[in-house]
């Protein structure tokens, strides 16, 4: 799929695009408990660009510039905003 072909509430997509930033991470509740380190990345293709969500250890996967591919993920609408997630029946993927 193309950036500009995702809409809020798709799941299974992959998807395959540069990270254009990264934004600092930062700590978030989590309601099974605990917390998490969260932080939003911009995903681009040729046809758009949109918000990536990255958790934990994938903080630590990528950098700006990295070229990535998104296996399985969704999409969710968050504050009006859509936005890619990996999940946990996904894979993020270093090109």
């Amino acid at each position: 799929m193309k950036i500009n072909e995702l809409k809020p509430g798709i799941r299974g997509i992959s998807i395959e695009g540069t990270v254009e930033s990264i934004a600092e991470p930062r700590s978030v509740n989590l309601k099974s408990g605990g917390t998490a380190q969260v932080a939003d990345a911009v995903l681009s293709d040729e046809t758009g660009s949109i918000k990536l969500s990255l958790w934990d250890e994938q903080l630590n996967m990528v950098k700006e510039g990295d070229q990535v591919y998104v296996e399985n993920g969704y999409t969710q609408e968050f504050r009006g905003e859509t936005s890619v997630n990996v999940g946990k029946y996904g894979k993020l993927k270093k090109l």
